[in-house]
């Protein structure tokens, strides 16, 4: 999707800002929370992007199959990855190129927001995850702060990346699985602040938002098991 293929550089750098940098330390925590990923096992990564994520599950020995609409964004996440463990695949998430039942455990991370029937790859997601594998999918909160202030940014800039996106309450997300078991939580409970003096209330203020299990948080990850029968 062209949308994505001028914005590989872009997306690493912002990561790399101080606010960046917490915002993935604190994504990356609680998505492996719900996923739990182990050496040896198999995983697909849907919407890999650049692999911001994909990285941190390669280092662990999870071998990963990494698929992305954005050939600029997967060559990206390409040169960052031991080839021996990432296979990557270029395609769109609601088609996915896999046999049924061929990995112990998907994730998609930030990706689906761009898609405004849910239901399509989630239920892609979990037909080529194995009987008694783990589906774990993360987008933008709508009930976050965060989703208002980029609707704003989005209605200024109509080339914007967020004009289009479609964003989800905890609710919503969980509502897009075919298992009826699921659990959601958030991360992201600060706002979009790079003033230094507010960076250092950040860890606080996350931590409160965790420990009250606060739906607010920008960052909504829900996690379902594969029925085995």
């Amino acid at each position: 999707m062209e949308l994505f293929d001028d914005w590989p550089k872009k997306y690493d750098v912002w990561f790399e800002t101080p606010i960046g940098k917490l915002v993935e330390r604190y994504e990356r925590d609680l998505l492996f929370e719900l996923l739990t990923p182990k050496k040896g096992e198999t995983l697909l990564d849907a919407g890999c992007g650049t692999g911001v994520f994909t990285i941190n599950l390669l280092k662990m020995g999870v071998r990963v199959a990494g698929l992305d609409i954005s050939l600029p964004m997967l060559k990206r996440a390409s040169n960052k990855a031991p080839p021996h463990l990432f296979h990557a695949t270029t395609g769109d998430m609601r088609h996915l190129p896999f046999r049924d039942n061929s990995f112990e455990k998907v994730i998609s991370v930030t990706a689906i927001e761009f898609i405004e029937d849910g239901l399509a790859p989630v239920q892609e997601l979990f037909r080529v995850t194995k009987p008694g594998g783990v589906v774990v999918v993360a987008t933008l909160n709508s009930l976050s702060p965060w989703a208002y202030q980029r609707k704003r940014e989005a209605e200024k800039a109509p080339s914007s990346i967020f004009r289009d996106v479609f964003f989800r309450s905890p609710e919503e997300l969980l509502s897009l699985a075919p298992a009826s078991h699921g659990i959601v939580k958030t991360a992201i409970h600060f706002e979009n602040n790079e003033d230094p003096t507010y960076i250092k209330k950040i860890p606080g203020i996350e931590k409160e938002g965790y420990s009250k299990d606060l739906d607010t948080g920008a960052f909504v990850v829900a996690r379902w098991e594969k029925p085995k029968h």
